[in-house]
């Protein structure tokens, strides 16, 4: 059996050097890859962001400019998406790809067209995330792959899966095709040794995805990690969860692939909790969340014999701490069963310093058509209006970046 803890290749004494010296303020690095046109725009969008009406009123306006056909997906292709996606197609992401390797980030693909919901459109899905994998076998810079169950199923299949429904026959031969496409995906993955997440979703339809990849896991996770499962640690099941899911790993011989991330949903989740008059499932407090999310960090390097984990977070203090456990625990820097990933257009003083130091880094970088990808740069937008400070993080780190270079002239 592998243990995660064998060292791939020995850190650059320059690399040792820059993780004694690791800081998340380094603006020089973080924004080494832009100019200073590029910079300044990026400039303009989060200080855009940082003014909560003026979100709320540009989201307004763009769903309403789409609807009635407005011309303006120029504009939008030039600005936010260009931000936040790599691009309209795979081709078109090669670029992005291009640049981060430089900065030796690596790049995750993710198809990100939402709100299509019928059997072609799943097999269309399916076909677009096969590509993915064959991309990113063809491609190191390029080191997981990554997929929606949602993407290729049914919500309302999964949700009466999981509350064990009844199904009609067509229902069960729908979710037939489910399986049969996840099967694909991970075994097309397991053949072409790509690594691939499968992301978390809604508490109501979740426990239907988890038994999905966990048999999943059990097939083609037992000589390698390939498959990893999404835990989302503002759910106040979720530590428990982590620990059981370890616990079977183990007793059934494979690997356990976790990506941990604090949690993607919780206005809805709350908002259905209400609705449904049932306990909240997510945590009442950030600080419980951050909690559970740094007890799962230890406990993923403590259980290394067995887990892999990506750290999917934009909390600087929870990337130092994971710093800090690896160095305790004697984790080079490159070892590959220790990733951290941020999403492209955010937290580059993040994502680029850890790379310059060694570390394992890779960007999410969403692609689809314009149109398709925008409920997901809405939800960048709203995210950067409601997570505590984080465009306001964003626009500071880039002004000093902006303030260091016109002293440097």
């Amino acid at each position: 059996m592998y243990l995660p803890t064998k060292m791939t290749k020995m850190p650059t004494t320059k690399s040792l050097n820059s993780i004694k010296n690791l800081s998340f303020e380094d603006t020089s690095v973080a924004f080494s890859s832009k100019s200073n046109v590029q910079l300044r725009k990026t400039y303009l969008i989060f200080a855009s962001m940082n003014q909560n009406w003026l979100v709320k009123l540009g989201t307004f306006f763009i769903k309403l400019f789409l609807f009635l056909h407005f011309p303006i997906k120029k504009l939008i292709k030039s600005t936010v998406f260009q931000q936040f996606c790599g691009g309209e197609t795979l081709q078109e992401c090669d670029k992005t790809i291009e640049n981060l390797d430089k900065a030796h980030v690596g790049t995750i693909l993710d198809y990100s067209v939402e709100g299509e919901d019928d059997e072609l459109s799943f097999d269309k899905t399916a076909q677009e995330i096969l590509l993915t994998i064959e991309k990113a076998h063809q491609n190191q810079a390029i080191p997981f792959a990554v997929f929606k169950v949602t993407g290729i199923a049914s919500n309302e299949l999964l949700e009466k899966i999981q509350n064990n429904e009844e199904l009609f026959e067509e229902e069960i031969e729908a979710y037939k095709h489910v399986k049969e496409r996840m099967a694909m995906i991970c075994s097309r993955a397991a053949i072409l040794n790509v690594r691939i997440f499968v992301d978390a979703e809604e508490t109501w339809i979740q426990d239907t995805i988890d038994t999905l990849t966990y048999e999943m896991m059990n097939i083609y996770n037992h000589q390698q990690c390939i498959i990893y499962n999404t835990f989302q640690m503002y759910r106040i099941d979720m530590f428990e969860n982590l620990q059981k899911a370890t616990k079977d790993a183990r007793e059934q011989g494979y690997f356990l692939g976790v990506k941990l991330v604090r949690g993607a949903y919780m206005e809805k989740e709350r908002q259905r909790a209400h609705e449904g008059e049932y306990c909240e499932p997510v945590h009442k407090t950030k600080k419980d969340t951050d909690d559970d999310f740094d007890e799962a960090l230890k406990f993923s390097v403590e259980n290394r014999d067995v887990i892999s984990i990506c750290l999917g977070t934009h909390n600087e203090k929870s990337c130092k701490y994971m710093v800090d456990l690896m160095k305790q625990y004697d984790v080079s820097p490159t070892d590959k069963h220790f990733y951290f990933a941020q999403l492209l257009g955010m937290s580059d003083n993040i994502s680029f310093n850890l790379a310059q130091s060694g570390y394992n880094v890779a960007k999410y970088v969403p692609y689809g058509p314009v149109e398709a990808v925008m409920p997901y740069l809405f939800r960048r937008a709203e995210e950067n209006t409601s997570v505590a400070g984080q465009a306001s993080r964003e626009y500071r780190l880039i002004r000093k970046e902006l303030g260091r270079r016109k002293r440097a002239k």
